[in-house]
């Protein structure tokens, strides 16, 4: 993979400073969404989603040859550029929550994307997932409000090719499991150590095996906008003997890395 410092302001991984505005490459482009996202330079076709801006660096000076900077608008860090193999790649953060995610990615779809890829973390509702395990969400229960609100059932499904190239690639081989989305990630009364046990358990009864704030809200607008979308997460969090386990920084990265690998890998199959 490719490891190169992205542009517009940043020299290395530490570089997480304020970049300076960047000059629009084609100002017609960047008045299409007058709003949000204000583009520097064109998005690809195909882009990875992560939450964290922070993420979204990291993983364009893993993933790209020569990153530039997309957006910095709203603090919403995006970057394009190309693979190893050549083939044209964005990653934009989103922000956290489905409300935040339902903007970038409506916006991200009048700009040309048409398939996207949450890379993002999760809190463990089965007991058996560890730090760093990769998820590939089948599904998600729509527990959140933002997906319901565009329409969603009791669950949202993202698109079935997208995700079976996820599924399908070699280094990993996830089987895909049915993930739930929520609108709070501290739901666990006054110690906030997670969801309630009542809640968690329910979800578990019901298949779902981690929870997260985004998917399904990807998965129902990515519907509606004619995107193709997907989900791979990492565990960050685990909930034992009635508190929360984080992931070590270090334990993060290489989980970040590897998340990020594997969806640049499945949109490449899908090419």
């Amino acid at each position: 993979m490719a490891d190169r410092s992205a542009s517009e302001g940043f020299s290395g991984m530490g570089a997480l400073t304020t970049p300076q505005q960047p000059t629009p490459v084609n100002p017609a482009y960047a008045r299409l969404v007058p709003h949000h996202l204000r583009p520097s330079t064109e998005y690809a076709p195909d882009v990875l989603l992560p939450g964290d801006p922070g993420r979204a660096l990291t993983l364009a000076q893993r993933l790209l040859t020569e990153p530039r900077m997309s957006n910095h608008a709203r603090g919403l860090w995006g970057y394009t550029g190309e693979t190893p193999e050549g083939r044209p790649l964005s990653i934009q953060s989103t922000g956290m929550g489905g409300p935040s995610a339902a903007i970038v990615l409506q916006e991200l779809a009048e700009l040309g994307v048409r398939r996207a890829i949450r890379v993002g973390t999760c809190g463990a509702v089965d007991p058996e997932l560890v730090h760093g395990e990769l998820v590939v969400a089948a599904d998600s229960l729509a527990e959140d409000g933002a997906s319901r609100a565009l329409g969603a059932g009791e669950t949202a499904e993202p698109d079935p090719e997208l995700t079976a190239a996820l599924a399908a690639e070699p280094e990993h081989g996830l089987s895909p499991s049915r993930i739930v989305t929520t609108d709070l990630f501290y739901d666990g009364g006054p110690d906030e150590s997670g969801p309630p046990r009542a809640r968690s358990e329910a979800w578990r009864r019901r298949g779902a095996v981690a929870v997260e704030m985004e998917a399904a809200t990807i998965f129902t607008l990515g519907g509606r906008l004619g995107v193709a979308t997907a989900c791979v997460l990492a565990v960050t969090h685990t909930f034992r003997n009635g508190g929360r386990q984080r992931i070590g920084d270090e334990e993060l990265a290489g989980a970040a890395e590897r998340m990020g690998a594997l969806a640049a890998a499945a949109l490449e199959v899908q090419r």
